[in-house]
């Protein structure tokens, strides 16, 4: 039986018939949570993270909703630093929770990320986040 886009496996694969509306609110506010001029202010920013919002960051700190804005926005391209995505993946979880996951490469630094986004009757917040930083494995043979 074929996977279908929103099973954990999947790729990320916009506008894919039969993924769920969830699924890609999610998608669409994390990309737009990486983008330099979201992240440059801490407006913008801040409307995407839910009131209870908490990471546990790639640098091993734990942020919570006011610390994280101050702290991203304060420097949201570190040294020109251009950050990428790749294997977006979601599934959801129940009615109102999406769960993401996904690799982000800044200038060779590698993390792998999992966010849960909530709806609430403003929109998709987004409620956890993680990052783990990660050395890509060696291919077989090398």
């Amino acid at each position: 039986m074929p996977e279908t886009p929103d099973t954990p496996d999947a790729p990320f694969l916009p506008g894919v018939p039969g993924r769920s509306p969830a699924v890609e609110a999610a998608i669409e506010s994390e990309l737009r949570l990486l983008d330099p001029e979201v992240r440059s202010s801490p407006e913008a920013f801040g409307t995407f993270l839910h009131p209870e919002f908490t990471e546990f960051g790639a640098s091993g700190a734990r942020w919570d909703r006011e610390s994280i804005v101050k702290v991203l926005t304060a420097r949201p391209d570190p040294g020109g630093r251009a950050t990428t995505t790749s294997g977006m993946r979601g599934v959801q979880l129940a009615e109102d929770v999406v769960h993401l996951t996904f690799d982000t490469d800044t200038n060779g630094r590698l993390v792998h990320r999992s966010s849960l986004w909530r709806r609430t009757p403003e929109g998709w917040l987004l409620w956890f986040h993680q990052g783990t930083p990660f050395t890509p494995e060696p291919a077989p043979g090398d």
